[in-house]
């Protein structure tokens, strides 16, 4: 009998054994950028909508933006609001170009080029600007990414002088 209870047990704990471990496989990094790129394609039809309150789904609670010659924009309600007004006055046609994507476990960051259009809702003259920019995103406990530092720049109008900061 003890026999028989043994190989029972054995049973039951190879059964269980071919069910695989519980912990959920982490993504390659091939399929995390290809989730980054994705994302990115739902943030910048966002922007490009006018939509904040997918924007602001798609940042996490401690978002940071870091704009030229401003102090920095720090954590979903303030950022929420600053691209609002953004929204109010302006409509927006924006496209991002990545020249390179990084994953390290949980955090990810990009580096691109961007070309942005305003044209005033008032009506007026649309402004088109280009310029780089560095992001970072975070894995959120679902498995998804979302953004929460955004750095960007603008490049100088073409004829403008500029500073050589390279020496």
């Amino acid at each position: 009998m003890k026999i028989i209870a043994s190989l029972a047990a054995i049973a039951a704990l190879g059964a269980l054994s071919a069910c695989g471990d519980a912990t959920p496989k982490r993504p390659t990094a091939e399929q995390d950028v290809a989730a980054i790129m994705e994302f990115n394609k739902h943030y910048l039809g966002a922007i490009n909508a006018g939509d904040i309150k997918t924007l602001s789904a798609l940042t996490t609670d401690g978002h940071v933006m870091i704009m030229p010659n401003r102090p920095p924009i720090v954590g979903k309600a303030a950022n929420d609001a600053a691209n609002g007004r953004a929204f109010e006055q302006f409509e927006f046609d924006e496209s991002w170009s990545p020249t390179q994507t990084v994953v390290s476990g949980d955090l990810a960051f990009q580096q691109g080029t961007y070309v942005s259009t305003a044209k005033p809702r008032a009506g007026g003259e649309s402004r088109t600007i280009r310029g780089n920019f560095l992001r970072i995103y975070q894995r959120q406990p679902n498995g998804e990414w979302r953004m929460t530092r955004d750095t960007f720049n603008s490049e100088p109008d073409a004829g403008a002088p500029s500073a050589d900061l390279s020496n």
